[in-house]
């Protein structure tokens, strides 16, 4: 049996039991022309408009639970969907664009804490992104800088408050099997034509 000194840390197993997900992600048409060198203004807005359908039912679900978060979690900062609908240039009050149908269940708050270890680990990589975006001359980017010079320090918050949110427990396993299922919610909805 495990000692609490050798109980693997929350961030280890979710990086860990999450990893055949988030690579699954990773082979979607967009990420594969980022890789490629192919990206295309049209794919990467398209990509965009499935992540906003995705992105607001989440955030959606985290306002309505933002009691559940204290004011360290900057629950307010952590809303991005609409910086896709500056990106397409489409009115806040009518997008018209669709909403992932099979979400992720997010009624409570380890449902949520895993969901948001799967968006905010995306503000990562968009950095990435944005670099790529950039070299292709495509100017579809206020999404993918995530928090800008905050995107860092951001991110090492939310897994220190993720931390001391979840030591051990119940608690944790429905955290990993939410950032799993967020992931492959996430990828079925990318992936769906």
């Amino acid at each position: 049996m495990l000692t609490t000194s050798q109980t693997p840390t929350l961030l280890l197993r979710l990086r860990s039991e999450t990893r055949p997900q988030h690579e699954a992600l990773e082979q979607n048409d967009f990420n594969q022309a980022l890789t490629a060198g192919t990206l295309t203004a049209l794919g990467t807005a398209r990509f965009l408009a499935k992540m906003y359908g995705f992105l607001r039912p989440y955030e959606t679900a985290l306002q309505e639970h933002a009691a559940d978060f204290s004011a360290a979690w900057e629950v307010p900062e952590r809303l991005r969907a609409h910086l896709i609908l500056t990106d397409l240039e489409r009115p806040e009050s009518a997008p018209d664009l669709p909403w992932c149908p099979a979400m992720p269940p997010l009624r409570t708050r380890p449902q949520l804490l895993g969901a948001m270890y799967v968006v905010e680990g995306s503000t990562l990589g968009g950095q990435v992104i944005t670099r790529q975006l950039a070299q292709a001359g495509i100017l579809l980017r206020a999404y993918f800088t995530g928090y800008g010079a905050l995107t860092g320090p951001r991110w090492k918050a939310f897994c220190q408050l993720l931390t001391e949110a979840a030591p051990a427990g119940p608690d944790q396993d429905e955290i990993v099997a939410s950032a799993r299922l967020t992931f492959q919610r996430l990828d079925q909805w990318i992936t769906q034509p």
